[in-house]
């Protein structure tokens, strides 16, 4: 089975094409992502509330957006793998899409919104941070508990990605299952996102001024919403059955 067959039977399918095993590590990666999220979200909010950083908060609403996605996903994957019936002869494979769009859109709102509306506010009215050591730890700690989550998606990815002989983020785009491609994708965000509030709060801290902090929080904002619209959009290509070929030449350009 060359790539182009096999994408077409991806999307024809849906995430039941996988092999049994793959559900099981699809279920463990969106798990291990739910707990990641949740801790992080927590102690965010707590160091929100303690330094005022708007770069915090933008962070603290990322991750409340991840961590409710996460039970999105994990719905997606359920409903998606119920038995064949007589309506549903090749399965509820594709009903993944659309919780997975659903967990996009809440992304897109639940944390870009917010973080860039935060950040904008902050610029018209600004208010100083403190206790910058309390948001400095909690951000380790949640790059770290990050990582780990995305390098479960990571290992889940990289056998198809050298079994088709693509890239990892090739596979991850290509690949028919959407809680994969979520959890890689907001996880990669979350990583850049914790940079962007560190740089943020750092240079809060060094100038005194609180404006970098808010462009953080509106940076953090933009980054959610890309990511948002790029996923909405793989989740609509797979459900309106959009040609594989066509997909992979967009890859290949």
């Amino acid at each position: 089975m060359d790539e182009l067959t096999a994408l077409k039977s991806e999307q024809l399918l849906g995430p039941l094409s996988q092999a049994s095993g793959g559900t099981s590590a699809s279920v463990r990666t969106v798990l291990i992502a739910f707990g990641a999220n949740l801790l992080v979200a927590v102690a965010k909010s707590i160091a929100a509330l303690v330094t005022g950083s708007a770069s915090m908060l933008a962070e603290a609403a990322h991750s409340w957006a991840d961590t409710g996605n996460e039970v999105f996903l994990l719905v997606a994957d359920r409903r998606s793998r119920r038995a064949p019936d007589r309506a549903h002869p090749l399965g509820h494979g594709r009903e993944a899409y659309v919780w997975s769009l659903l967990a996009a859109l809440g992304l897109f709102v639940a944390g870009a919104a917010v973080s860039v509306t935060h950040g904008v506010q902050e610029l018209l009215r600004p208010q100083a941070a403190t206790d910058f050591v309390v948001g400095y730890v909690v951000l380790a700690v949640s790059f770290l508990l990050e990582g780990i989550s995305f390098l479960q998606s990571v290992r889940q990815a990289k056998p198809a990605a050298e079994l088709m002989h693509r890239d990892l983020i090739e596979q991850v785009m290509a690949t028919s299952d959407p809680t994969l491609r979520a959890v890689f994708a907001e996880d990669g965000a979350a990583l850049i996102g914790l940079i962007i509030a560190t740089v943020g709060l750092a240079t809060h801290q060094v100038t005194g001024s609180p404006i970098p902090d808010a462009l953080g929080s509106i940076l953090v904002g933009v980054l959610l919403a890309v990511v948002a619209v790029v996923l909405i959009n793989r989740n609509r290509q797979f459900l309106v059955g959009e040609e594989a070929g066509r997909w992979l030449s967009m890859l290949w350009v």
